[in-house]
């Protein structure tokens, strides 16, 4: 049986030693658990850690909150007392007067492999306010259920936001104890930081491919809901910067795309026939859907959904990221004049394109919207930018 950084944590007294006599805080939500679904907070107070008090990433602690951008306030908790400061409400960074109450900073954070996930860029901030107020962050590793696989254009200088923590593709292939180590020393931070590293994790591993299939998923948001998602989300993602629906307002949120005025089964066709390769290790099933909030919510809408999962599942050969641009690529074929990209706030951007904050730079969409870009093309942008990737993260992974 593998073992979570937390599960190690809680059964090796060792670990937890250097904790004695510090004030010790949590950053958790809801996918925060041990083997035997103890919520994290619960089961190191019950080992007898000094938890001082707790930070909650977007969603918050509870993960209540379903739409971006609608902020957790801090509060009290209201079985311990303690404060619970949130990293996504009047402030994304840590304020100096939370980081006054703890000496080390616990993260327990599910992720789900993509640079956009904001749990990444919380990640980084927590760091950045750890080295400015002296204090320790160890991360409880967690698995990255969408496996090792790189895809994506690396993220241009200027474009980091939220969604955006600094110079790595899209599906980055890391988990965030990796991502930490990598981040310090990118980011040149002076900070006393470690993993509690993964026993067993295997992320080549078959049936899983990075989740192991003994231990129970728990949406770590609420749009989260199941491996599917984790695996399609690098390219999904993309569908918040469109006026599609990825399909919030169904059961199945961020596995699917479509719209009222679309052809579903002419999209795919038409996806087919543009780049077939590009298609590999997934199928597309054309459907309806009728949101019932978020957009297009009461309208029936001709969609595709990705399934990744299944016989026709081949881990090392799906490309979500490439999936998804081919779907814009197909609309734009099938329908030049297409009202494809959606002008809104998005995560704190208000003077940028929500498809480029997402992407990181303009270069996907420019290449959508180029009448004469092939799949070739954008493949020449992007092959070098996760060959580059590959070799910068491999001093970092701890899981060979």
């Amino acid at each position: 049986m593998m073992k979570f950084g937390i599960d190690r944590l809680l059964a090796e007294p060792a670990l937890r030693k250097p904790l004695d006599g510090k004030r010790v805080a949590l950053l958790a939500h809801p996918a925060s658990v041990t083997a035997d679904l103890t919520h994290s907070l619960d089961a190191l107070i019950a080992a007898g850690v000094n938890v001082s008090a707790v930070f909650g990433p977007q969603h918050g602690v509870r993960g209540d909150l379903q739409d971006n951008m609608m902020e957790t306030p801090d509060e009290i908790d209201p079985i311990y007392g303690m404060p619970v400061f949130s990293l996504y409400g009047e402030v994304r960074r840590p304020t100096g007067q939370s980081m006054g109450t703890l000496d080390v900073l616990l993260v327990d954070l599910q992720d789900v492999g993509c640079r956009i996930y904001t749990f990444v860029t919380t990640l980084l901030y927590v760091l950045e306010a750890a080295a400015a107020h002296g204090k320790a962050v160890w991360v409880l590793d967690r698995p990255n259920p969408a496996g090792r696989p790189v895809e994506g254009l690396t993220l241009r200088s200027g474009w980091e936001s939220f969604v955006g923590a600094g110079p790595m593709p899209m599906r980055h292939g890391m988990t965030l104890g990796e991502m930490g180590a990598w981040f310090v020393d990118h980011f040149r931070l002076d900070v006393d930081y470690q993993v509690i590293a993964m026993e067993g994790w295997a992320p080549e591993a078959a049936t899983g491919f990075g989740w192991p299939p003994e231990r129970v998923w728990i949406n770590p948001s609420p749009n989260a809901a199941n491996i599917n998602m984790a695996r399609a989300y690098a390219g999904t993602v993309m569908l918040e910067g469109t006026t599609l629906s990825e399909g919030r307002g169904t059961t199945r949120p961020l596995e699917l795309f479509g719209a009222p005025d679309l052809d579903a089964r002419a999209l795919i066709a038409k996806m087919r026939e543009r780049a077939p390769e590009w298609l590999a290790g997934c199928t597309l099933r054309d459907m309806w859907f009728q949101p019932t909030f978020h957009k297009h919510s009461g309208a029936l809408c001709s969609g595709v959904f990705i399934h990744a999962e299944g016989g026709g599942y081949d881990h090392t050969a799906f490309r979500p990221w490439r999936v998804q641009a081919l779907g814009f690529k197909a609309i734009r074929a099938l329908h030049p004049g297409y009202d494809l990209w959606r002008d809104f706030p998005y995560e704190y951007e208000f003077d940028k394109l929500a498809i480029d904050i997402i992407n990181g730079s303009p270069l996907l969409r420019e290449w959508v919207d180029d009448a004469a870009a092939t799949p070739a093309d954008l493949d020449a942008l992007t092959l070098p930018d996760e060959a580059t990737w590959q070799e910068t993260r491999a001093p970092y992974l701890l899981y060979p």
